[in-house]
């Protein structure tokens, strides 16, 4: 048992002014953290305890299954740069000189680290599969820090690496980390998603991210109610077919005088067509990796044909490209098209013949597949061209989806329509593949004795995350002005309020309920403070612990309240019944998720 009076919670009536979403308020307001610079955070005693909570169950999950490790912050330039991360990170990594000239980071990550370990000590197929965590401090750059705890440059991470002989062995890895963390999620309360996802700078073959719905969280998600779910950077749709236009004159290409006309919804209103029977140019280029330098260039042209009605998604485009791709200036629209920009087509376009060959990558987006006698700029202006077909009039290097989905669309599965909203990511898992054990020479010897590059896998967990995402969700039930957190990672289970520290009845009775219910294996906070019952109400609230008990007036009667703040609601119970009726409730709350855990150890 906690007494409340001894101890340092220092709440706040009004939240900071540049305080932004509803967790960076309340955590402030409750006490939880304090802002010590741009991204960075102290944890006083209330927040410590429900992260402390958060890594109990990410501990004991994780100790199932792989085995914990405690790796330096501090790293030595040359290790990433075996990698090759050392360039790519930029100025997201902290670097920083010792003494004598040496250059270091601070980690943003640890996968040279284990894989440092991993090529020094493993020696044979019969020492794997090895899979091993940690629970750190990560340090990240951040050009903005904002939303309190989901965008920091200090941060509570749990990250796992496995090391296997083969694919099948990484798959039994990856499938053990899936299950994991569906099992931490769950302990921990949360509703999530797990949506498949982009690999982005980690590299690999597969990755999936765990997600909360939050209006505070920074991606974008297409679920629906067929279990379908993935990023916005990976999310398709069924597309309903479009009838396409009649050709007109001969049925080939012909101009159409546009004067002033450059929109798809100006073009569409002169021409009297819809968006979805007209072509969208997109004129990009892309910086093309190191490697690449001698056969493709250090930059490369990237055009892109979309439906009309239709959004490019800037993630799926830099995959295929190669590279980060920014919008074209003037003068480089000039040199691929021979136009200015407002009447740009796909015909005159000299698309490279294979991906890998120079020339400017023509994609044409799936959607367009198969169309015909569409609208599109003339690459001459004021004019535009009817009847064009792709593949017929003019052939792009490659068919892929670079769109965007769109709220209502059809998901790939059954057809159920897609959900789309912003989500804040808790944890994500990665195929990471041979990126970094080959790069960086590490290697056992299989069964035949020959020499052989283990395969990797990477899985993160946000500590720090999995409780903004909670008090986020819970904030949204409450009108933002309070939270509720589950009982398995809030600071205390139970706070007892004493209404009336004058009244030695009230406090004989505080003090027995709050013995009972600690005796009983809850984490119980008394709230013996000389304060208005009122002040002690809304702190309570405040601070995030799901249940209450209050002792009021009710007692001359034998009853006290029990305040249920997840279900919100509220009953009289019986003195005597109070402290057995709490724990059940407790336990039940708790109960339903421990047999998942109890199956993955069997």
């Amino acid at each position: 048992m906690h007494r409340w009076s001894q101890l340092f919670i220092p709440t706040l009536r009004e939240a900071p002014a540049d305080a932004e979403v509803a967790s960076h308020k309340l955590l402030l307001r409750a006490g939880y953290v304090r802002q010590l610079g741009a991204g960075i955070y102290s944890y006083l005693f209330l927040g410590n305890r429900s992260v402390n909570k958060i890594i109990g169950i990410v501990r004991e999950e994780m100790d199932r299954i792989g085995q914990e490790f405690l790796l330096p912050a501090l790293h030595p330039r040359e290790i990433w740069e075996e990698s090759g991360r050392w360039s790519v990170m930029g100025d997201n990594m902290f670097r920083l000189k010792d003494r004598k000239g040496a250059d270091l980071c601070l980690g943003m990550t640890h996968e040279e680290i284990m894989t440092v370990i991993a090529r020094s000590e493993l020696r044979s197929y019969k020492q794997l599969p090895q899979i091993w965590y940690q629970i750190q401090t990560k340090f990240r750059d951040e050009p903005r820090p904002k939303s309190g705890l989901l965008r920091v440059r200090q941060f509570i991470m749990k990250d796992a690496y496995s090391f296997d002989i083969d694919e099948a062995g990484l798959d039994e890895s990856y499938n053990k980390h899936d299950r994991a963390y569906r099992t931490i999620f769950s302990r921990c309360g949360l509703e999530f998603v797990a949506v498949e996802a982009d690999s982005g700078a980690m590299g690999g073959s597969a990755s999936q991210e765990f997600m909360v719905y939050t209006e505070a969280g920074e991606d974008l998600i297409a679920s629906s109610a067929s279990g379908y779910a993935a990023n916005i950077e990976k999310a398709t749709s069924r597309l309903e077919l479009v009838e396409d236009l009649a050709a007109t004159g001969d049925g080939q290409p012909e101009q159409v005088h546009t004067p002033g006309q450059r929109t798809i919804e100006e073009v569409g209103a002169f021409l009297k067509v819809k968006p979805q029977h007209q072509i969208k140019t997109m004129a990009y280029m892309a910086a093309l990796p190191e490697a690449d330098h001698a056969k493709l260039g250090e930059t490369r042209a990237v055009v892109v044909f979309l439906r009309g009605d239709h959004s490019l998604n800037e993630a799926k485009l830099s995959a295929l490209a190669g590279g980060e791709v920014r919008p074209m200036v003037a003068e480089e629209i000039v040199e691929v098209f021979k136009a200015p920009a407002g009447y740009l087509g796909p015909i005159g376009v000299e698309a490279a013949p294979h991906p890998k060959k120079p020339g400017t990558l023509v994609i044409l987006d799936k959607a367009l597949e198969g169309r015909t006698n569409l609208i599109a700029g003339a690459n001459q202006e004021e004019y535009h061209l009817r009847n064009v077909t792709p593949a017929r009039d003019f052939k792009p290097t490659l068919i892929a989806d670079v769109r965007n989905v769109a709220e209502g669309e059809p998901d790939p599965v059954d057809g159920s329509p897609l959900r789309i909203g912003k989500a804040v990511e808790i944890g994500h898992i990665f195929k990471l593949g041979y990126k970094y054990s080959k790069s960086m020479g590490a290697s056992v010897l299989n069964r035949d004795g020959k020499e052989v590059t283990p395969i990797m896998g990477s899985y993160g967990i946000g500590i720090e995350r999995i409780l903004t995402a909670a008090i986020e969700t819970s904030a949204a039930q409450n009108d933002g002005a309070a939270f509720a957190l589950h009982p398995a990672i809030a600071p205390f289970q139970v706070v007892v309020t004493i209404t009336n520290t004058s009244d030695a009845t009230l406090v004989a009775a505080g003090e027995k309920i709050a013995a009972e219910l600690t005796a009983a294996g809850l984490d119980v906070l008394l709230d013996d403070r000389d304060e208005r019952a009122g002040v002690k109400f809304k702190d309570a609230d405040l601070i995030g612990i799901p249940y209450r008990i209050n002792i009021g007036r009710g007692i001359a009667e034998g009853k006290v309240e029990f305040v249920n703040r997840l279900n919100r609601q509220t009953q009289e119970i019986g003195l005597e019944q109070i402290s057995a009726a709490v724990a059940e409730q407790v336990t039940a709350a708790l109960q339903p998720l421990l047999p998942a855990s109890a199956v993955q150890a069997s």
